[in-house]
């Protein structure tokens, strides 16, 4: 459970799990629990601050690293949704002035990308979504962040390993912040 303020959650994954289950299957549930309680968290202070989704944050995400956009379908890849979704999510934000939709240089498509008003928008809400994730795991301290980093990279890879998947290197930690 998270501090008092924060949203609170009274069921979870792992409580499924029994002690005879073997220790990979308690792990996975694990990891599933602290993955969704940390998204609810983030859901929740990005509803209450900036009357955003996580969807629409994510897919300003997306565009934030493509300053010429992205395609429709290429957007709706990186996001692991349906084209209908992305459209859905492009035309509130469209309507809200924080993306617009651009001729590609084959004119057969649209390009999507953020409008001024989306990079400052998006630039404040990053911000503010960083602080809250060192801040939801500031209580495991430097270290142990470092390890469960370590050795969740490490089942990273050997998932990868197991799908027949070469894994990709993850880019070097910046010193001091994480």
């Amino acid at each position: 459970m998270f501090e008092a303020g924060l949203t609170r959650v009274t069921s979870d994954r792992e409580s499924a799990a029994r002690a005879g289950d073997h220790r990979a299957l308690r792990l996975w549930l694990r990891l599933l629990t602290c993955a969704r309680l940390v998204e609810r968290e983030v859901r929740t202070r990005l509803r209450r601050r900036f009357g955003i989704t996580l969807p629409r944050f994510d897919l300003m995400a997306q565009l934030e690293r493509a300053p010429d956009g992205l395609k429709m379908g290429e957007l709706s890849r990186r996001m692991m949704v349906t084209g209908g979704n992305v459209t859905l999510l492009v035309d509130q934000l469209a309507r809200e002035g924080l993306v617009e939709r651009t001729a590609d240089r084959d004119r057969r498509a649209s390009r999507v990308r953020l409008t001024a008003a989306g990079r400052r928008a998006f630039a404040q809400m990053a911000r503010e979504h960083e602080a809250w994730i060192v801040e939801l795991f500031a209580r495991l301290g430097e270290r142990r962040q470092t390890e469960l980093h370590e050795a969740l990279g490490a089942l990273k890879a050997a998932c990868l390993a197991a799908a027949g998947t070469p894994a990709r290197r993850s880019p070097p930690r910046a010193s001091g912040g994480g």
